[in-house]
């Protein structure tokens, strides 16, 4: 779908889609167009539950007085609350609401209430921002669907008195939006298509925008010692991979160590030895969500040009039942040296993690370590699907994450760690085991065993177990896999790490 920007203008003929604030508030535009249309819009507000609300629309077909053929009103919400999120999901319920209705462009009369929080071209590159995040479609293995099923919309143009500076403000978001759309690929591709050794080759792709990749192969792993991470892999047909990516822009930064983002990438989880229910178990194809946040992250530095030093790395494996599996009670040593007795062979992606986080450290001696993965079950228990759990060793590291994550709505919810739950992780016959003694505070658990293989660095760990994927639409993410962390860590960099 293509975003475009022009000078206010009413067309002549087509959609016309125009804001709306709280208590059915119409701007000057959008007077100017009730009063051609003989207060058609007036009407059709009163004559409805429609509001000016957040997310609400009403489509009218264009009355007698104009040559346009429908006419889409579109709640902005308060006029104190109008701020980059609120146009995002006025532009995603926009799309949502003409995608599917035959019309193939649309003209949007962005008109701003008193007191909105933006300048006008900040406001139109964030609504079309919003329409062109609710507009990604996962739909390449489709071959049957019939045309009136498919989306419809090909062009948006958002009318603003400031049309140049809003293509530049929207220049800066769409390499963040491209970032995202191709996070929400990997999340999305079946483990047939995409496992350890192909994902570690998409990864590749990211040497267009600037970024240098590494890939290690599993005779390097162990020539590394990652005994724990090559454990988890060692049931699969497939090899594991830990993929290395740089950003390098800030070179002559006075600090130049990198921010290190690291990612799970469990390519397709069956739990192992110790395996799941079949029901829901296709889902497991998104339990490399956090490698696949952290490979969209480092796309989107690169692609603004960000100037800070960032390493990426992803720890790609498959968990599979076999003859080579790793078993219940086996005891494994990890890069760092300490002993794992692997009690679940399906808490598995912590023992990637493992391995990838004492990697980072000795190599890279980062400023600052944030890990990202679908860990846990558990923190959808206690937090739904509407924040992610955060833990984290830096009071200020956690701040920044929390900020972050509410600025661009992605929110996080910071859980406790402490000695208690550490002890539960103790093991009889080896450093520690990769589960506790009972259900209780699973998510708090495996942030505990993390811990342990994070030195004196500043560290956070998200839980993204719970709104990596998404079953129903939201304003500005369709349903499927939903790259969220992407524009979370993007802001945080920018917020607090760039030169």
């Amino acid at each position: 779908m293509k975003f475009a920007f022009a000078k206010p203008a009413l067309p002549k003929s087509g959609t016309v889609a125009v804001t709306v604030a709280n208590e059915r508030t119409l701007g000057a535009a959008g007077q100017d167009l009730d009063q051609k249309t003989g207060g058609a819009l007036t009407r059709a507000m009163k004559a409805s539950r429609f509001t000016g609300k957040k997310e609400e629309t009403l489509a009218i077909l264009a009355p007698a007085g104009v040559e346009l053929d429908r006419i889409l009103l579109v709640g902005v919400g308060k006029a104190e609350e109008v701020g980059d999120t609120a146009l995002q999901s006025a532009g995603g319920a926009l799309v949502a609401a003409l995608d599917k209705s035959g019309e193939s462009e649309v003209s949007v009369l962005l008109d701003l209430p008193a007191g909105a929080g933006l300048a006008p071209a900040d406001a139109a590159a964030e609504l079309a921002f919003g329409g062109r995040l609710r507009s990604y479609k996962f739909d390449k293995y489709r071959t049957t669907e019939k045309k009136d099923a498919k989306p419809s919309l090909k062009k948006v143009t958002v009318l603003t008195a400031d049309a140049d500076g809003a293509k530049r403000a929207y220049g800066r978001l769409e390499g963040l939006a491209d970032s995202v759309a191709f996070t929400r690929d990997l999340v999305s591709e079946p483990a047939n298509v995409l496992h350890p050794e192909s994902l570690a080759e998409r990864c590749k792709d990211l040497a267009e925008v600037g970024v240098e990749v590494e890939v290690l192969d599993l005779k390097k792993l162990k020539k590394l010692g990652m005994g724990a991470l090559i454990g988890v892999a060692q049931g699969s047909a497939y090899e594991p991979r830990v993929v290395v990516m740089r950003w390098n822009g800030a070179p002559d930064a006075e600090d130049r160590r990198p921010v290190a983002f690291i990612g799970k990438g469990v390519t397709f989880d069956t739990g192992g030895i110790s395996i799941k229910p079949a029901a829901g178990m296709e889902d497991m194809k998104w339990d490399m969500g956090g490698a696949a946040v952290v490979i969209g992250t480092m796309r989107a530095l690169a692609a603004r040009k960000a100037k800070v030093n960032a390493v990426g790395i992803v720890g790609l494996v498959e968990n599979m039942p076999s003859g080579t599996a790793q078993r219940p009670g086996d005891v494994v040593t990890s890069m760092s040296g300490q002993t794992i007795e692997v009690i679940n062979t399906d808490a598995e992606g912590r023992l990637v993690l493992a391995d990838v986080l004492w990697y980072a450290q000795e190599s890279f001696k980062p400023r600052l370590m944030v890990d990202l993965a679908t860990l846990t079950g558990a923190v959808i228990i206690a937090l739904g699907h509407e924040h992610a759990g955060l833990f984290a060793t830096d009071d200020a590291l956690a701040d920044g994450l929390l900020a972050a994550g509410t600025a661009v709505g992605e929110p996080l919810w910071r859980l406790p760690m402490g000695d208690a739950y550490d002890k539960d992780i103790n093991s009889d016959i080896a450093d520690m085991k990769n589960v506790g003694s009972g259900r209780g505070a699973g998510s708090i658990i495996g942030a505990q065993f993390l811990k342990r293989f994070v030195n004196d660095v500043p560290w956070a760990h998200i839980d993204i177990a719970g709104v990596a994927w998404s079953k129903k639409d939201s304003a500005t993410v369709p349903k499927g896999g939903t790259g969220f962390g992407v524009r979370l860590l993007d802001r945080f960099v920018a917020d607090h790490h760039e030169n």
